[in-house]
């Protein structure tokens, strides 16, 4: 019965929406590196811990108030519910329970519950001796107040801290990296202070009793002469003790040296990952970025841009040279290679990115990164650089919205230079915002003033703009003429006065930033208006 009961109730948690969302959101408080609600429950926990030393180091001169007693056992409360509901994140027991069954049942085998019990006990024990839960439950220790001792426990409160700081976590997994050659240095040091403390204890002892009365004191003096601290206040008085002590100073040199260098090469070795952790945290706080993949001259000259117009970007180059030049003008890199899916998910293709330009000087490698942002996010705009003009019919296959290619347009613009250079002089300062006026396209938004009107309806003179052309894919345009095809759409060049703009039609205006800025914002307010009225 109780074994029925037991399955029936774990099929019942397996069905419940409540419970798994129940479990999903604290799963985001508590583990979710990526979840906004997990760093305001980090930032609050650890005001929590220092708040609860703060409280422990204070009553140790100051009795506490009943106020200050209860608050502590608050604060201690919130610790247990914390460890409590991390152990039970570990694992699902309800998998467990369900998979033994079913297994039981497919080979018509009887379901022993002892066995599932004992198992779920495994795993949650496994739980409670990892390093983390070791730390979380020894903090909750110092808080029982008829045994004082377990006050020395005090500091694992700050050790918590490791639990909500990510590069106190990095600072772990780099320890964890070198554990062999530390393992062996620890070793060896505790070999060479046992000496020293032998040693000391067989010299000093005799003679210097006050001093070294015991082997505590021989070892206390041994570990502060192997750190170089040299407190002085034991000093050994025999010739055998002080060639014991000059033997722990030079050796203890050594010691330190390869202890710094262990860490000092861990560190180098992990410092690309410190780089990366801080630009996705730099990342998840904009609302909306750019991914540019390859920082050659496209890309340098692209970025320069996005950040005149204080848009938000993150840099992908494989080579540590252009990763560098990046670093060093402040922009938010990584150095890894954008054709792999995970670096593209961690750089947040999947969410917040807008647009991904694959601008590297390898078409191969440029059709790469299309294939696999497009495969990531169907619905992403993709912009690609071409070299070759044989690669832009294979750019657009593999997904990409806009192929340019930048060599080509180059002669183009040469070609218009040597014929008509006063044009090419006005074009080049309008791209590159020299001149008083900007060129910029405008969408006609449903339901906008001007979705349904004629060109000579809108009155471009009186708004101080001047209108260069429609980019349309709407076929009831195909009548107009000076069309041109871009991909799936079509440019009308100085279209006729009873052009009629429909819906998504992107204008393409000539004039001052005030001037277009305010005509954007009139069409906005109009779509924003007319949608609230129906």
């Amino acid at each position: 019965m109780l074994t029925r009961l037991i399955v029936y109730f774990a099929y019942f948690l397996k069905s419940s929406p409540y419970y798994r969302n129940t479990k999903l959101f604290f799963y985001n408080l508590l583990e979710n590196p990526d979840s906004r609600i997990k760093s305001y429950f980090d930032i609050f926990m650890i005001c929590l811990v220092l708040l609860s030393v703060f409280l422990l180091i204070y009553e140790v001169d100051t009795e506490l108030t009943r106020t200050e007693i209860l608050f502590e056992h608050v604060l201690v409360v919130l610790f247990i519910i914390e460890y409590l509901l991390r152990a039970w994140l570990f694992n699902d027991v309800h998998k467990i329970i369900l998979e033994h069954y079913e297994k039981a049942e497919y080979l018509n085998s009887p379901f022993r519950l002892g066995e599932v019990v004992r198992l779920i006990l495994a795993k949650k024990i496994e739980y409670i001796f990892t390093p983390l839960a070791v730390i979380d439950l020894l903090a909750i220790l110092p808080s029982y107040r008829p045994l004082s001792v377990l006050r020395v426990l005090l500091i694992f409160r700050l050790f918590k801290l490791f639990r909500y700081f990510k590069s106190l976590n990095l600072f772990t997994e780099v320890l964890d990296s070198k554990r062999f050659e530390l393992y062996n240095l620890a070793v060896f040091l505790g070999f060479l202070v046992f000496i020293g403390s032998t040693g000391i204890y067989f010299f000093e002892h005799p003679t210097n009793g006050e001093q070294v009365s015991n082997l505590f004191d021989a070892a206390y003096w041994s570990i502060i002469t192997v750190s170089s601290v040299g407190f002085g206040d034991i000093a050994p008085h025999t010739p055998g003790g002080r060639l014991v002590a000059m033997a722990l100073i030079l050796t203890g040199l050594g010691v330190i040296s390869f202890f710094i260098s262990i860490i000092v090469s861990a560190f180098s070795d992990r410092m690309h990952d410190l780089r990366e952790n801080r630009t996705y945290t730099e990342l998840k706080r904009y609302k909306s970025f750019v991914i540019i993949c390859g920082f050659g001259r496209v890309g340098r000259h692209i970025a320069k841009q996005l950040e005149k117009h204080q848009q938000h970007f993150v840099v992908i180059d494989s080579k540590e040279v252009n990763a560098s030049k990046a670093r060093r003008l402040g922009y938010h890199v990584i150095h890894a290679d954008a054709s792999k899916n995970e670096v593209l998910i961690n750089a947040g293709i999947k969410n917040k990115a807008a647009a991904v330009l694959c601008t590297t000087g390898d078409d191969v490698v440029n059709v790469y990164i299309t294939l696999t942002s497009r495969h990531l996010n169907p619905s992403i705009r993709i912009i690609s650089r071409a070299n070759n003009r044989d690669n832009v019919k294979k750019l657009y296959q593999a997904g990409a919205d806009n192929v340019i290619q930048p060599f080509e347009i180059a002669a183009m613009v040469v070609a218009e230079y040597i014929g008509q250079p006063v044009a090419f002089e006005a074009i080049l300062g309008i791209i590159r915002e020299e001149k008083q006026f900007i060129m910029e396209t405008l969408c006609v938004d449903t339901g906008s003033i001007i979705d349904g009107l004629k060109i000579s309806e809108i009155d471009f003179n009186r708004r101080k703009l001047m209108l260069v052309g429609v980019i349309s894919a709407n076929p009831v345009h195909r009548k107009h003429k000076n069309s041109y095809k871009v991909k799936n759409q079509h440019f009308y060049f100085n279209p006729e006065q009873f052009f009629v703009l429909r819906a998504d039609d992107l204008l393409v205006v000539l004039g001052r930033d005030v001037a277009i800025d305010y005509f954007r914002d009139q069409i906005e307010k109009s779509r924003l208006k007319n949608g609230r009225e129906r």
